[in-house]
């Protein structure tokens, strides 16, 4: 039996995480042992009565920037040699489907969730292994970034979705977008489903989501059509 993954996840906001990590599926996924899930306050880590896990940037600037001290001190608290420690940050590489395979993968996965105006760059040079940008755009905490990061991963483990081989079929997966869906009733507002998913000839429902698949991606998508080129 697979071991379950564990991800610790490194945040000034712990109770917003949480929130999350016990619904639905990521909670589900913690009951059925395929993944274990460690929250840990990063000021439980600083040196100083007020828990200061920021300061003014070196040669001025707006804003402020997470210190160094407490996150080395929170990610080696846990880490183990194969753990990925991943940064969450707009610097990034932007997060994909095939990237969540990959971690899907992991034994251990470290997030550090980034906060005000930045990190320390010594986190990204010493201490992170992956920096990870779910977009280009900026949110006003990274934790909301690594929830996304770990739902698309967690889904992936082994048992987690009900429906067998439903991961494989999403959009991404093949570098394209996922076919049309229906359910009853077969008409609303005028609105039909489309006869072949009704023929129960399976082979003709198989082609026909291939091709819809692909005219979704080349319509809505073109740049996915260049990654199988």
């Amino acid at each position: 039996m697979q071991a379950p993954l564990r991800i610790d996840v490194i945040t000034i906001f712990p109770k917003m995480l949480r929130v999350f990590l016990e619904e639905s599926i990521l909670g589900r996924a913690a009951e059925k042992n395929a993944v274990s899930y460690n929250i840990i306050n990063l000021r439980d880590f600083t040196a100083d009565r007020h828990q200061t896990v920021d300061d003014r940037p070196y040669g001025g600037g707006p804003g402020m920037i997470m210190k160094a001290e407490p996150i080395f001190k929170a990610v080696e608290s846990v880490k183990t040699p194969e753990a990925r420690v991943i940064l969450m940050s707009p610097q990034g590489k932007v997060f994909n489907q095939g990237m969540a395979r990959e971690l899907s993968g992991c034994s251990q996965l470290v997030f550090i969730c980034g906060q005000y105006e930045g990190v320390d760059e010594r986190v990204s040079q010493a201490l992170a292994t992956d920096e990870i940008s779910i977009g280009d755009y900026v949110l006003t905490s990274g934790t909301l970034a690594a929830v996304v990061v770990i739902d698309a991963v967690v889904r992936l483990l082994p048992n987690v979705l009900g429906a067998e081989g439903g991961a494989e079929s999403d959009s991404f997966s093949a570098y394209q977008l996922e076919h049309p869906q229906y359910t009853r009733p077969e008409e609303f507002r005028g609105m039909k489903v489309p006869s072949v998913l009704l023929s129960g000839d399976h082979a003709e429902i198989e082609r026909w989501r291939r091709e819809q698949s692909g005219k979704r991606t080349r319509q809505r998508r073109p740049d996915l059509t260049q990654q199988t080129a």
